[in-house]
């Protein structure tokens, strides 16, 4: 539309200013030809009346001169006379224009002392008249009156406003006519070809290469045109090409790595892009508060963790919630961007929700509801009608801006947690030959707990639209089918893992997430000065370091972690002065009440056990609560000499994963909550019952003891199993399971 304003603006500009030009003149002229008529008219009437008007004066006959004047009070637009005598008295008026009396005339004076007419445009109470004056003269030249002649001018002023009236009538008509034929005219040389190329490209980029046609056009367009269907087409080979070659690759035994998942999404998926939907963002544009300036930071997060790196090596569009306040300054029309901004690898669309919206569906729902459902943390899930609807609404605004950017055949898409039980049905509503897969970052309680939720049969169909779920550990997979089998009508085979509704079977397996695993000479190195100077501002030469990492959430077992540290100090005082305990705290979900208190908690319970156990400069917790990017969480690592995950139920938890894919030279002890799918895994960390706070202590000085070699022997076996079961193998492993079921 701005193109199309561009082109005819200037046009009609140029045609309304010659318009107006021509009016101004056309008025002008006619308004000159009505006041030279009116004047001939009005000394002709004048001069008419000068005769009887000179007897009158002669013999003084006021009776004869009122009934002169009286004579014009009928007439149309002759609103009246007046008779003046040689002093320029009025004798007689219209009664009509009696108003004529009050009025102040100047000019009178100087035509009895000229003895020359006078016509000209005068003010009558709130409106126009015109006046003609002639003086009455006896035979000697000496003057013995006045005829005035009074015309109403509002019937030109009529004339003058119609024929403006038909001159904007007739400008509006031809720039309406001109718009139409310019825009008749854009649209063939121009919008139609445009478009046409559009829909090419459409085609093209969903892979829907049987509604390819050629182009026709000629001409400089025919051209450019000619030289894209020659891109697109090298574009189809190298794909193939590359396809095949990514084929033979995957034969290789190998490690699971970045230029194997490539590899092997290639080979499966071919040119069918990959599609994840999260609520959490891999990256937020936030303003910063000392700068002012738009800043792309990494959430704390473990699918952002876990699915950054899987978009890094295979590409594909993520789609997620825009939640940073900054983040619409930096899409573009459709509300993507590339991603990472100084590497870019992949596509980040935002979807836009509001405020409302939020409330319910995300810390409404989302994190009152399903979150406290599923972990067994003794925190009672809310359950509210108005989230519920919220809940629904974003999950369709989801599905929407999913389903604009399908493919047009076999499209696979991968969606996230708990956030999108309901997105599943709605996409396969619309698009059923989709592959979709659900992965459930938390655990899935067992089938009496979650009897609990008000909308378990609407959250257990939205799910079973899925070709595959997935969940972390067995145990959620078992707890799952448990569910469907209880509360829906549905064939649940124990022997293939499914779940058979209406025709429709969904696959649930077991798939531990992990991280990135490079271990090695690819693994990152962590400055030494970084560490250093951690160590400097915290006086933490010659100490134990333990260190936290975690959002600040009920489920992390924080408040249990500080009263373990409190009883392993109370048992084992020896320890005062050399432990120092460290925990890295981000802030999340504060618009929740439990979540508020949470934090008031830990703070309060940090400054008691410190007052408790300081002696001198030395404190046993430091408690730094603020969001802390991968890069600067890296060094803690590298520090740390033990690292404590507790939490009281968890689906995974990464942490773990990370700190022992920091420890290059095999050092450190991970202390891991029975409680967290890692745990399944990791078992050669020191396992412990958070719950029990004194089995928790004991755990602490039994790492802290543990000789170097044992240390380094568990270490190893525990990066073993995450360099082997990265994040690469897990991500292909769902990639494969998907492909097979479509073959199948």
């Amino acid at each position: 539309m701005k193109r199309i304003l561009l082109f005819i603006l200037p046009i009609l500009i140029i045609i309304a200013v010659v318009f107006t030009v021509f009016g101004i003149f056309q008025v002008r002229f006619e308004e000159k030809l009505a006041m030279d008529d009116l004047q001939r008219k009005a000394r002709a009437v004048a001069e008419s009346v000068e005769l009887s008007a000179r007897h009158i004066l002669l013999n003084n006959d006021l009776k004869s001169a009122n009934r002169l004047a009286e004579s014009f009070q009928n007439r149309e637009r002759l609103q009246g006379c007046v008779i003046y005598d040689k002093d320029g008295q009025i004798l007689a008026i219209t009664e009509r224009i009696s108003g004529w009396k009050q009025k102040d005339k100047p000019y009178i004076k100087d035509i009895l002392d000229k003895r020359d007419s006078r016509g000209a445009l005068e003010q009558l109470e709130d409106y126009s008249v015109y006046s003609y004056i002639l003086p009455v003269l006896n035979d000697d030249d000496s003057v013995l009156g006045l005829v005035e002649v009074i015309y109403d001018t509002s019937y030109m002023f009529t004339t003058l406003a119609t024929l403006w009236k038909r001159i904007s009538v007739t400008l509006i008509v031809l720039i309406l006519l001109i718009a139409l034929v310019a825009l008749l005219i854009q649209r063939q040389i121009f919008i139609l070809p445009v478009r046409r190329l559009t829909q090419w490209f459409s085609h093209f980029q969903r892979g829907d290469t049987d509604k390819l046609r050629p182009f026709e056009e000629k001409g400089e367009f025919g051209k450019l045109i000619s030289e894209v269907e020659q891109v697109a087409l090298g574009l189809r080979v190298a794909r193939k090409v590359v396809t095949e070659e990514a084929h033979v690759r995957l034969q290789k035994d190998e490690l699971w790595t970045e230029d194997k998942l490539r590899d092997l999404v290639r080979a499966k998926l071919g040119e069918n892009a990959l599609f994840v939907v999260s609520n959490r963002e891999p990256y937020l544009h936030v303003i910063d508060e000392t700068t002012g300036k738009a800043k792309c930071v990494r959430p704390a997060s473990g699918v952002v963790t876990a699915i950054d790196p899987i978009l890094r090596a295979c590409g594909g569009t993520w789609i997620a919630h825009g939640s940073a306040d900054a983040d619409r300054q930096f899409v573009n029309s459709k509300n993507k961007l590339g991603v990472p901004p100084d590497d870019i690898r992949y596509i980040l669309k935002r979807v836009w929700i509001t405020k409302e919206e939020e409330e319910g569906y995300y810390y409404g729902f989302s994190n009152e509801g399903l979150w406290p459902l599923c972990h067994v943390t003794h925190t009672r899930p809310i359950f509210r009608e108005t989230d519920w609807q919220m809940y629904k609404e974003v999950n369709q605004k989801f599905a929407d801006s999913v389903l604009e950017e399908l493919p047009a055949k076999n499209p696979f898409v991968f969606i996230q947690d708990y956030h999108f039980t309901l997105l599943p049905k709605m996409i396969k509503e619309k698009r059923p030959d989709a592959t979709i897969a659900l992965f459930w970052h938390i655990p899935w309680p067992n089938p009496e707990v979650f009897g609990i939720c008000p909308y378990q049969q609407e959250i257990l169909d939205g799910m079973l639209a899925c070709d595959l779920i997935g969940f972390h550990v067995q145990f959620h997979c078992n707890n799952f089918l448990d569910t469907a089998n209880r509360f829906i009508e549905s064939r649940v085979d124990t022997e293939k893992f499914s779940v058979v509704r209406a025709n429709k079977e969904t696959f649930i397996r077991a798939f531990p997430i992990s991280i990135d695993g490079y271990m090695g000479a690819k693994s990152a190195k962590v400055d030494p000065v970084q560490v250093g100077k951690i160590r400097k501002e915290f006086q933490l030469e010659d100490k134990i370091v333990a260190l936290g990492v975690d959002r600040i959430d009920y489920t992390k077992g924080i408040i249990e972690r500080i009263l373990a540290i409190d009883r392993f100090l109370e048992k084992y005082p020896q320890y005062k002065n050399k432990f120092v305990f460290i925990q890295l705290g981000a802030p999340s979900r504060t618009h929740i009440k439990r979540y508020h208190e949470l934090m008031g908690e830990i703070d309060d319970l940090v400054e008691k056990k410190n007052w408790k156990h300081s002696e001198g400069n030395w404190k046993p917790i430091i408690y730094l609560k603020r969001h802390f990017s991968p890069e600067e969480i890296k060094p803690y690592y590298a520090l740390a000499d033990i690292c404590i995950v507790s939490s009281l139920h968890d689906g995974m938890n990464l942490v773990a994963k990370e700190y022992i894919a920091s420890k290059n030279d095999l050092s450190g002890v991970l202390i891991l909550s029975r409680f967290t799918g890692a745990a399944r895994e990791l078992t050669d960390a020191v396992l412990v019952n958070p719950y029990s706070i004194e089995e928790f202590s004991e755990a602490i000085k039994y790492s802290l003891e543990l000789p170097k070699e044992e240390q380094k022997k568990r270490m190893e076996n525990m990066r073993k199993i995450v360099g082997e079961n990265n994040v690469y193998k897990w991500a292909g492993d769902i990639i494969t399971e998907l492909t097979g079921l479509k073959k199948s």
